[in-house]
């Protein structure tokens, strides 16, 4: 892919490196990483005006240095990246640099594949392109109050089963058990509502928002995800089915 150049504010952001930006005071501090100059300038623009400070790379190698080195509050990740892709970036996140910044992929790939591949390398959201900024502000405030939530060292319990937000650690009696970013996203809204029915309607949104409304499967695979690596070791079915409903987190009857 050939080099490019873009103004975005008072410094340059391009392919072989990173931009730091004409930093505000605001404590939200979020990283760009997209390699279409246009996109990549109208982000930062629709950011910078709401008050954030904002960091930008082009591609994928210094955009894992940026994130690797700095402290950010979130993340806006393009797939298709040169030097990294995306998925690659994020896996190296999450598992080499052990470092829990929501993550919001942004592309133009839409089949659920791609989508449930995004959310198993550790992505917490996935936006599908074009999209409306108003929209995107409002899942990067989610990702920050859930991300702030976890800050708080709260520790959720239902029976063996307990859920350390700020270490991002579930535990089943001595049993640690790992998961991705989303299937930890949904045990842990299961916990906050334990014996509660919760709706395939609720959990779309919820969970996914509405861009997952017309494939169905995808609540199942995260489901069936979860019963796998709660019950591995012969343990009770705890996350039931309701057909026609929903399912439940709950003792086995």
């Amino acid at each position: 892919m050939a080099n490019f150049s873009v103004q975005l504010g008072e410094k340059r952001v391009n392919s072989s490196g990173s931009v730091r930006t004409n930093l505000t005071k605001s404590p939200v501090h979020i990283l760009i990483i997209e390699d279409d100059p246009a996109i990549a300038t109208n982000l930062y623009d629709f950011l910078e005006a709401r008050g954030h400070s904002v960091d930008a790379a082009a591609d994928g190698i210094t955009g894992l240095h940026l994130a690797v080195t700095q402290k950010f509050d979130g993340i806006l990740l393009d797939l298709g990246l040169p030097g990294m892709d995306g998925i690659t970036l994020c896996r190296k996140l999450r598992k080499e640099a052990d470092i829990d910044t929501p993550v919001l992929m942004l592309t133009a790939r839409d089949a659920l594949d791609d989508k449930l591949k995004g959310f198993d390398c550790g992505a917490d959201d996935y936006l599908v392109k074009p999209f409306a900024f108003e929209e995107l502000l409002a899942r990067i405030r989610v990702q920050l109050r859930r991300h702030h939530a976890q800050d708080t060292g709260e520790v959720l319990r239902f029976g063996a089963l307990a859920m350390d937000l700020a270490a991002h650690e579930v535990r089943l009696g001595d049993r640690r058990i790992e998961f991705t970013a989303k299937e930890f996203e949904l045990l842990e809204l299961f916990m906050r509502h334990p014996r509660q029915v919760l709706t395939r309607v609720l959990l779309y949104e919820r969970i996914w928002g509405y861009d997952f409304g017309g494939e169905s499967n995808v609540i199942e695979v995260y489901i069936r995800a979860l019963r796998q690596k709660l019950e591995s070791a012969g343990a009770p079915r705890l996350i039931h089915t309701l057909r026609g409903v929903g399912y439940v987190l709950r003792e086995d009857a």
